[in-house]
C-alpha cells in the first residue's frame, strides 16, 4: 500500500506540473509550433508493486488516427509487456553458503501481456521545450507462465542436486544452498490465461524532437482464470492490482 500511495502522489504532482506548464505555453503555441507526429515507438524497463526492482520489459507502438477525441489527437496503442509477478509473502534469505533463495516458493509467475487501446495527447510540447503528456488506456489478454522454482538441495553431505522445489520433500531449510537458474525448467511451465487493463500517463522528458525518453506511471488490474500457485502454503489469488513505473526511450515520426 505504501508503494501504491507513493506512485499516486508522484502521478498527481506530475499531472499538476504538466497542466501548469500547458497554461503557461498555450498562448505561445501558434508562434512556437506544436509538435506533430504520426507514430511513437518506445522500449523500456518497468517496476511495479507486485515485483522487485526490475519488474520486466515493455514495448509499445502508437500510430495516429484521424478521428479526434474531445478535440485532442489520439493514437492507436499497441503494447507488449513481459513481467515477473511476485507473491506478497515472498521474502528471500541467505543460505548457509551465502547464496540467496526464497523459502516456500514453488513457482515463478511470468506474464506476457499484449495490449490494445488508445493514447491521447493531453499536453503537447512546443518545439524542443517543455514536457509532453499522454494519457493511455489499454487492455488485453494475459498469458501467465507458471514456471517451477529450482533450488540447490543437499541430499546428503557432499551431494548437492538442483531440483524443482517440493514443499513436501524439501522440508529442511538448512539443506537448501541457493536457488537454481531462473530459466531452468522453462519447458515444464504451464500456461494460465487471463485478462488485464491499465490506465497510465506518459511523460516525455527528452530534449530532442525525433528521439524521446521519459517515464510512464499508472495502475494495472489483472484477472486470471484460476489462482496461480506461487507459494503453496499461502493464499494465492487470481486478481492482481498494481501501480507501475516504466522508464522508456524510443523515437517518433
Amino acid at each position: 500500500m505504501k508503494a501504491v500511495s507513493t506512485i499516486t502522489i508522484a502521478l498527481l504532482l506530475l499531472v499538476q506540473a504538466a497542466w501548469s506548464q500547458q497554461r503557461r505555453t498555450k498562448t505561445n503555441a501558434e508562434e512556437d509550433g506544436e509538435e506533430e507526429y504520426s507514430s511513437i515507438t518506445t522500449y523500456g524497463v518497468t517496476t511495479n508493486t507486485n515485483s522487485g526492482l526490475l519488474g520486466g520489459f515493455v514495448f509499445r507502438h502508437s500510430s495516429q488516427i484521424d478521428k479526434e477525441l474531445f478535440g485532442r489527437h489520439q493514437y492507436r496503442y499497441l503494447g507488449l509487456e513481459l513481467v515477473n509477478v511476485r507473491h506478497p509473502k515472498e521474502l528471500s534469505q541467505s543460505s548457509n553458503t551465502g547464496a540467496r533463495f526464497t523459502p516456500g516458493k514453488q513457482n515463478y509467475l511470468f506474464v506476457l501481456r499484449p495490449q490494445y487501446g488508445r493514447e491521447i495527447i493531453l499536453s503537447n510540447r512546443n518545439n524542443d521545450e517543455g514536457i509532453s503528456i499522454n494519457g493511455i488506456l489499454a487492455a488485453g489478454v494475459s498469458l501467465g507462465i507458471l514456471k517451477p522454482y529450482y533450488i540447490q538441495y543437499q541430499v546428503r553431505p557432499g551431494v548437492v542436486r538442483t531440483e524443482a522445489y517440493d514443499p513436501l520433500k524439501h522440508t529442511d531449510l538448512g539443506n537448501i544452498l541457493g536457488s537454481g537458474n531462473i530459466l531452468q525448467g522453462l519447458g515444464n511451465s504451464t500456461i494460465i490465461p487471463g485478462i488485464n487493463a491499465k490506465l497510465g500517463f506518459s511523460f516525455e522528458l527528452s530534449a530532442f524532437r525525433s528521439n524521446l525518453t521519459g517515464v510512464e506511471i499508472g495502475f494495472l488490474t489483472e484477472l486470471f482464470g484460476k489462482a496461480p500457485v506461487i507459494i503453496p502454503f499461502a493464499e494465492n489469488r487470481s486478481l492482481f492490482t498494481s501501480g507501475y513505473v516504466t522508464l522508456f526511450f524510443g523515437n517518433k515520426k
